[in-house]
């Protein structure tokens, strides 16, 4: 895909967002559109996606929603918020879908610079599976946890992390899994390093000091489209 030239439309507002907006902006920059792009897809003014983008208070009517859920290659109730409690796939499957395998580029491009995944330890009581807030840095999974806490019993073992996306709105999604040994990031250069590139901080909060790098030993992935 060729690069977009984006101007100041293309980004949300610094000021607060709405739901609605905050859901609009994020899944239209997930899809590289600008706003223009997005707007005339959709059939309405760039200011009144503008509008909708940056106003709390924004209450469009449910043609304008599936307008821009169409183009956004989402769901009304995605945009709403309605499903936010709900498990992603509770759509139907498509007829005809096609399952593939990922090269080693392609789930290193997915796995991206930092995002939400899910790794897997061993406990006492056997494995356990937990979310955390992650970035790529040196070819690497990297994230920051409690000293204690179920994330940090993957120093010194083999763990598995994966990151998957699914699209309920035409059934298609993507997964990819990394193995390898997770080890304390002991050297505080390192450890500052990390800290100043990170994207954000962990979403549970409270001090989490303990960095924690899993190496890329193995990595596959798999695709489903329609």
């Amino acid at each position: 895909m060729p690069e977009r030239t984006r101007t100041n439309t293309d980004t949300p507002a610094e000021s607060p967002l709405g739901d609605l907006g905050r859901r609009l902006a994020t899944r239209r920059v997930q899809l590289g559109l600008t706003l223009p792009e997005a707007a005339t897809r959709a059939g309405m003014a760039p200011s009144y996606l503008k509008y909708l983008e940056e106003h709390p208070g924004a209450a469009p009517g449910r043609g304008t929603l599936l307008g821009l859920a169409d183009v956004l290659e989402t769901t009304v109730s995605e945009l709403a918020g309605a499903a936010v409690d709900l498990p992603p796939g509770l759509e139907q499957a498509a007829r005809s879908p096609e399952f593939t395998e990922l090269g080693a580029g392609e789930c290193r491009s997915l796995l991206g610079t930092h995002g939400v995944g899910r790794i897997a330890v061993s406990t006492g009581s056997g494995p356990v599976v937990v979310p955390v807030n992650y970035s790529v840095v040196d070819d690497a999974i990297v994230f920051r946890t409690a000293s204690g806490a179920t994330p940090s019993l993957a120093v010194g073992r083999r763990v598995a992390f994966e990151v998957d996306r699914i699209d309920d709105a035409f059934s298609r999604g993507w997964s990819v899994l990394v193995r390898g040994r997770g080890r304390a990031v002991a050297d505080p250069g390192e450890a500052r390093r990390l800290a100043d590139g990170a994207h954000s901080g962990p979403w549970a909060g409270g001090e989490r000091e303990l960095w924690v790098r899993v190496d890329l030993q193995a990595v596959t992935g798999r695709r489903i489209t329609v």
